[in-house]
């Protein structure tokens, strides 16, 4: 279903009205008006809190998996971006489709207040778009900016919007030697303080138990001791969402000490789409992954080795 640029609170109090629904998983207003959640709401007098601007940036898909689990039929208000996702979990099992109505929004780019802030402008009070500019209410009056210079990182690039070339910093750090590339990584990773928020926000983790909470394990819910861990936690991500990652940005939004996460899982998308031919995970919610499949004329282990002059 989509909403052919209607309002989607519109849309929401319709889906009550006709009984499309029993529930609508969508966002809510936080202690801040830049800080919107994700929230379920099950009535329309609920609705008085919904909103949806340019600070909805979280992808709802990962709350499906447990909401679309419960009794009743849920509405899910999704953004382009998000749709990847969703028909990724369809594709995984994850998500019965059957009970759920995906209602596909328009988006033109989700805000990033410290960016805004970035900017040198204090005391925001609110915020307002109009097309490509955004009014800035603060203390000391008005501010203007344009939207394009305060997007989310992942928006910058978003697959569906006209942004720019998502693999450009993977190239910049593929071009560094290997200690360059290890300084890279290992000043970046070194900022980690565990808090999960990005395997908890991430689509593509849903393992019922994860590893890291398994007490067997031996690193379970271990903050990190050394430079090893620092990057374990990270790399064993990267490789249980290969193939799967639809690329949503969401690992690097919520991370509270700005790691640029996403740039190993585009890495890997990267590889991928050279070693096997150009893949969107989630492009629709059936067809085989390149990691779940097998061609005669598939890549040797050691086309790795040989590429790059083992630099």
């Amino acid at each position: 279903m989509q909403t052919n640029n209607r309002p989607v609170k519109e849309i929401a109090q319709e889906i009550f009205a006709e009984n499309q629904a029993e529930r609508i998983l969508g966002w809510k207003r936080g202690e801040f008006f830049y800080d919107n959640s994700p929230a379920v709401f099950s009535a329309a007098d609920e609705l008085q809190e919904f909103v949806y601007d340019a600070f909805c940036g979280s992808n709802l898909s990962k709350f499906l998996v447990k909401e679309a689990a419960k009794e009743g039929r849920i509405a899910v208000l999704l953004k382009p971006c998000d749709r990847y996702s969703f028909n990724q979990l369809v594709k995984e099992h994850r998500i019965d489709k059957e009970n759920v109505l995906p209602i596909e929004i328009d988006c033109d780019g989700m805000v990033d207040i410290d960016k805004v802030r970035a900017l040198g402008i204090k005391g925001i009070k609110s915020i307002s778009a109009d097309g490509d500019q955004l009014t800035i209410e603060t203390v000391y009056g008005q501010k203007n900016c344009s939207k394009e210079d305060v997007l989310l990182l992942k928006c910058q690039t978003c697959k569906d919007r006209t942004g720019g070339d998502r693999f450009a910093l993977v190239r910049e750090i593929e071009e560094m030697s290997s200690v360059e590339r290890y300084e890279f990584w290992r000043s970046e990773l070194s900022k980690c303080i565990r808090c999960n928020a990005c395997r908890n926000v991430c689509p593509a983790c849903t393992c019922e138990k994860c590893v890291f909470d398994n007490d067997k394990s031996g690193i379970a819910n271990k903050a990190n001791s050394d430079s090893f861990e620092e990057s374990l936690y990270h790399m064993i991500r990267a490789f249980h969402v290969a193939g799967r990652c639809t690329d949503c940005g969401e690992c690097s939004r919520v991370c509270p000490q700005g790691i640029p996460l996403h740039l190993i899982n585009r890495k890997v998308i990267k590889d991928l789409n050279e070693f096997y031919g150009e893949y969107q995970a989630g492009a629709d919610d059936s067809s085989v992954g390149p990691l779940t499949s097998y061609e005669l004329d598939d890549v040797e282990p050691d086309i790795v080795m040989n590429r790059g002059g083992g630099r």
